[in-house]
C-alpha cells in the first residue's frame, strides 16, 4: 500500500490526516485546522509538506493551510465550485478527477450534506477514504447546507469502496456517536462491541480511528438506512439526541 495515514489531533476534537506516499515520499495533510501541530510532527521526522487537500470550507478544516503553504510551499487542492470559500487553490477538482500523490493517486468523490462544496478523497492505492465531515464512525456530519437526499445519495457514492478501506474523518466524534447508533439498534451485536471497543480506546486517550468501513456498514445507523426518508429521521433525532 502507497498511501499511508496518520492522524494528528488538533483544536479540541479535530483530526488533520497526515499522508505518506511511501515509494517517492511525498507527504501530504489532510484538512489542517492548524499549521503548528502539523509543523511540530512534520519537523520531528524530518519531512516536508508537499500537498494539502481539503475537503470543504469550514474554518477548523482549512484553519492552517495557508501558514502550511507559505512554510512549505505546499500545493493546496480543493473543490474548484467551492473556491469562493477556501483558500486560494493551486489545484482545483471536481467530482471524478485525479490528483496526483507521488505514484498514488486521489479520487475526487463530490459529497453534498454537511456543505454543498463538500468532497470526500480516495486512495485506493493504500485503501483510504479521507472523508471530513460526510461520514464518521457511527455518524455523519450535520446538514447545515445540504438536504438529508443529498447526503443518502452522497453516501451511496461510497457503495463501491472496499470493507477493507480506512476512513479517516475529521472529529472524534466516535464514542458519542456509539450512544446514538446503541439507540437505534440497541440489538445489533456487532454495534454493541464496537461501542465497547471505543469506550476502552478513549479511556486509555487513544484514537478511535480510522475505521474499516466493513465495521461502518455493519455499526453505522446513518450508513445502515435504507432510504433517505429513513436517513431524514435518523438525523433528526440525532440533533436532538
Amino acid at each position: 500500500m502507497a498511501v499511508t495515514a496518520q492522524a494528528i489531533p488538533m483544536l479540541s476534537d479535530n483530526y488533520s490526516w497526515l499522508l505518506t506516499e511511501a515509494v517517492t515520499g511525498k507527504i501530504g495533510i489532510v484538512d489542517p485546522a492548524e499549521a503548528a501541530p502539523a509543523i511540530a510532527v512534520l519537523e520531528e521526522a524530518g519531512l516536508k509538506l508537499d500537498i494539502i487537500f481539503l475537503t470543504h470550507h469550514h474554518p477548523d478544516h482549512v484553519g492552517g493551510a495557508e501558514e502550511l503553504r507559505a512554510h512549505y510551499g505546499a500545493k493546496i487542492v480543493g473543490n474548484q465550485a467551492d473556491a469562493h470559500r477556501l483558500p486560494a487553490l493551486d489545484v482545483p477538482v471536481y467530482e471524478g478527477a485525479m490528483v496526483e500523490f507521488g505514484v498514488a493517486n486521489a479520487r475526487v468523490i463530490e459529497v453534498p450534506g454537511h456543505t454543498q462544496g463538500h468532497i470526500a478523497y480516495y486512495f485506493a492505492d493504500g485503501g483510504l477514504l479521507c472523508a471530513g465531515d460526510t461520514l464518521f464512525s457511527m455518524g455523519c456530519g450535520r446538514l447545515f447546507e445540504g438536504t438529508a437526499e443529498q447526503m443518502f445519495n452522497s453516501f451511496g457514492k461510497f457503495a463501491d469502496l472496499p470493507d477493507e478501506t480506512l476512513l479517516c474523518c475529521g472529529h472524534e466524534y466516535t464514542q458519542a456517536n456509539a450512544r446514538f447508533a446503541l439507540s437505534v439498534e440497541p440489538d445489533n451485536e456487532a454495534l454493541r462491541a464496537r461501542a465497547e471497543e471505543v469506550d476502552r480506546l478513549r479511556a486509555q486517550g487513544l484514537a478511535t480511528l480510522p475505521v474499516s468501513l466493513g465495521v461502518e456498514r455493519a455499526t453505522n445507523p446513518f450508513l445502515r438506512a435504507r432510504s433517505a426518508e429513513e436517513f431524514g429521521a435518523r438525523r433528526r433525532a440525532k440533533d436532538n439526541f
